[in-house]
């Protein structure tokens, strides 16, 4: 533990977890509950080299330092760099690469990194070459300017699992970075940085939110070097979260445990009556043990989360289910208290190139869910009412 000499000898920009949640500054004198929100772009300085440790709302702000301590405590790092939005953060991550460098990357990921990679990374001079990370072997991939693997596990929309512990220990081995993106568990049930990842990446928007009202995105990291190159990253090109959406997320995190509980007993409810419809072809959840990666998940992880994604037999009862949802939204995003479907061809992943979308199996057929808390039941009910609508329309 820090003790309060300790906490006053930390530089400006570098940070330490236990001297943030423990610094009396920090500390509401009115014994406010709820975490204050420190609305305000400066700070004033008590005298010439008297500095509160907060000058610029740019830089540092303290409801934003709060939930950047609650976020690495949650992933067992360093720090938490908490950013705009979820891409803020990739992109962020990306400027520790110089042009030339090469970089390996997962062949199934959310669109929005793949749209920035190719348009963005590639502009800035960087190379990547793809891999089912799950399944292929990346060493004969290392190239001699390789710097760093990127995956998501699960994958967004295919769920594929990959093994972090040992895809760390061969990018090691080789003196190269992990960067896993962990969105789609949170820290409640997966935690990268204890398997060997060097940086986890979260959008905040999606479970660590939990309510759809906030965009956010988080980097974390246990290596000090790294910590400081992104610190400066963060604070030169201004993209740190603001202090209302940091008190938004702070707000979300208190009920992660009990949101993600309740989601996730209705994504297995969901995806075992999913199964036994004639027109869905297909149900894709890594908690069904007839999934490539069920073991790999209860080796690694501590719960399957609440996405699931299905495909069904044709498009036109794609379509159809979408046109009929009514306690469930059709709507982009995931990980808060309402249950989204959302079609990755035109929406998440509309970007990808058409030939990468086939390979991975992301037709107009595919559909994505991200399971919210409501009753089970009625979730059931709904997907009874919109799937026997769906076969009535498509049969006429």
């Amino acid at each position: 533990m820090s003790t309060e000499n300790d906490c006053k000898k930390q530089e400006e920009y570098s940070v330490d977890t236990k001297c943030q949640l423990n610094d009396a500054r920090l500390k509401d004198i009115w014994g406010a509950v709820s975490y204050p929100i420190y609305q305000t772009a400066t700070f004033a300085h008590k005298g010439l080299g008297e500095s509160t440790g907060f000058d610029y709302t740019r830089m540092q702000n303290p409801t934003r330092q709060q939930l950047e301590a609650v976020v690495a405590l949650l992933e067992n790092g360093k720090d938490a760099i908490a950013f705009a939005s979820g891409m803020a953060a990739v992109a962020a991550v990306m400027e520790l690469f110089s042009p030339g460098d090469h970089f390996i990357i997962d062949s199934d990921l959310y669109g929005g990194s793949v749209r920035l990679f190719n348009e963005i990374s590639k502009k800035n001079g960087l190379t990547y070459t793809t891999a089912y990370l799950s399944s292929e072997d990346v060493v004969p991939l290392i190239q001699e300017n390789t710097r760093a693997v990127y995956l998501e596990t699960p994958t967004n929309p295919m769920m594929n699992v990959t093994d972090i512990e040992e895809l760390a220990k061969k990018v090691h081995e080789r003196g190269l970075i992990l960067i896993v993106d962990n969105t789609f568990l949170s820290p409640y049930y997966q935690n990268p940085l204890d398997l060997g990842a060097d940086i986890v990446l979260h959008s905040g928007t999606k479970f660590l939110g939990g309510h759809h009202d906030t965009i956010g995105g988080f980097a974390v990291v246990k290596d000090e070097e790294i910590d400081e190159r992104l610190r400066f990253i963060y604070k030169t090109t201004g993209a740190g979260l603001s202090p209302f959406d940091s008190w938004l997320i702070l707000r979300g995190i208190r009920t992660l445990s009990v949101r993600l509980n309740k989601a996730q007993e209705n994504a297995f409810a969901i995806a075992e009556y999913l199964q036994k419809n004639k027109h869905v072809t297909k149900v894709i959840y890594p908690g069904l043990k007839e999934h490539p990666g069920y073991d790999i998940m209860k080796k690694q992880a501590s719960g399957f989360g609440a996405m699931l994604t299905f495909e069904v037999d044709s498009a036109e009862f794609a379509k159809e289910i979408l046109a009929n949802v009514e306690l469930i939204y059709f709507a982009e995003s995931l990980g808060g208290t309402e249950t989204l479907i959302t079609y990755p061809i035109t929406q998440t992943h509309a970007d990808v190139p058409k030939d990468v979308l086939e390979k991975n199996g992301i037709n107009d057929r595919i559909l994505r869910l991200s399971v919210g808390i409501e009753g089970t039941e009625d979730l059931i009910n709904e997907f009874e009412r919109v799937l026997e609508t769906a076969e009535k329309n498509t049969t006429r």
